[in-house]
């Protein structure tokens, strides 16, 4: 992958997205058909207290946009869209109250559909898995213009 489109799609994930922007979700390494994003730990992350642990919410919500960038480092360019159709996750463990990292990996795309399997841990323990999804994955490549007609 060129060094503009790996910038370009840490500017999207990072930046760009609103939702990404808020809970602080950084783009940690990518390459064709692979991507490793990492979400730092808030207080405000916590879904259950008395456990303590991070809400499940928010383990999806870091699958589903790994998913996503990882189907986008497969499509030939940076204006294709990549929109989730469906995602699995499951909870395996309870996540701890630190930093989150998945790791989605490319196991077939496609002209319209990508999937991905993915895998989330601590950095802590990476051996020790704390949930798994399946995403699949709509890519909308952009339309080519229509030839002018020959007069």
């Amino acid at each position: 992958m060129m060094h503009l489109q790996e910038e370009t799609l840490r500017e999207l994930t990072e930046r760009f997205i609103p939702f990404n922007r808020f809970l602080g979700i950084t783009l940690g390494s990518i390459r064709k058909g692979f991507a490793r994003l990492e979400l730092p730990f808030r207080d405000e992350f916590v879904g259950d207290p008395m456990r303590p642990a991070l809400h499940g919410g928010l383990i999806s919500t870091l699958a589903d946009t790994t998913g996503g960038v990882a189907v986008w480092t497969h499509t030939d360019d940076l204006e294709s869209r990549v929109a989730t159709i469906d995602l699995r996750i499951d909870y395996l463990r309870p996540g701890r109250l630190e930093r989150l990292i998945a790791e989605g990996t490319v196991v077939r795309a496609g002209n319209r559909v990508g999937v991905v399997d993915i895998r989330l841990f601590h950095p802590s323990n990476e051996g020790e898995t704390i949930a798994t999804g399946k995403g699949v994955f709509n890519i909308v490549k952009p339309k080519k213009p229509a030839h002018a007609p020959i007069l």
